[in-house]
């Protein structure tokens, strides 16, 4: 009976896992080399979806997030392999990357940093209306870089800047590129939280003031007037003597 109770009692071995992790702080934007890595045990009744088993799968990409030391390093947290670095980097798979030009006061005065989620409006005219229209061209997208900057200041220092790449689908590049060439745009800041999206209608300058304007009468063209034929007396004379004489056109 003691000899049962003692096999019984015995835990269960569970296999362990190896998974590469940081062998020192990593920050966002760094190659990782060899060096930076190791290989350590992990509870094999805890695996984690995208860790990394070899540090070959590692080295060489580029860490998209800061990486603390000792930390399994993910699939998410590195450049796709043969990306390269810089911006590139950053764009999964499917997606692209724009840039949009605005001043500073509609760049949301330089509080648009890297990972922000906005809106984004154009300006415009057309030839059916004599007043401008605002209309919402894309909603809660993200812009992954801020001018040159593709990472948020580490003490949190807003930055004064004209251009904004935004992270789009090729059909919403489509519409924000065929916005820019149209007028103004505006950056509309909203919560990283706030996943909401919907229809929204073009407002008109007439409706700040509570009116619509009213269009200027359109002239009907004049009918065109055929012009008149050009005629041609033609004299003919035959053995001396005039023949009646006739009109040709």
């Amino acid at each position: 009976m003691s000899r049962r109770v003692a096999v019984s009692a015995a835990p269960e071995r569970i296999p362990e896992l190896n998974y590469v992790v940081a062998a020192h702080p990593i920050q966002p934007g760094d190659a990782v080399k060899a060096e930076d890595l190791q290989v350590e045990s992990w509870p094999g009744n805890r695996p984690l979806e995208g860790a990394q088993t070899t540090i070959a799968a590692v080295a060489g990409r580029e860490a998209l997030f800061p990486l603390a030391k000792g930390e399994p390093i993910l699939d998410r947290d590195l450049s796709a392999p043969g990306s390269g670095g810089g911006l590139a980097s950053k764009i999964p798979q499917g997606m692209r990357a724009v840039t949009l030009r605005s001043d500073e006061v509609v760049g949301v005065a330089g509080f648009l940093i890297p990972g922000s989620h906005v809106d984004v409006l154009v300006t415009y005219h057309t030839s059916e209306s004599p007043e401008a229209i605002t209309a919402t061209v894309l909603q809660n997208v993200v812009a992954i870089a801020a001018g040159h900057e593709i990472q948020p200041d580490p003490k949190g220092k807003p930055s004064d800047v004209t251009v904004v790449t935004l992270l789009l689908t090729p059909e919403d590049v489509q519409r924000a590129v065929l916005a820019s060439v149209q007028g103004q745009i505006h950056f509309v800041l909203r919560s990283g939280a706030d996943q909401t999206t919907g229809s929204s209608t073009p407002v008109m300058l007439s409706q700040l003031a509570g009116r619509r304007l009213t269009p200027a009468p359109v002239r009907a063209p004049k009918p065109a007037v055929a012009p008149k034929p050009v005629t041609h007396q033609i004299e003919t004379i035959l053995a001396g003597q005039p023949q009646p004489s006739g009109v040709v056109r």
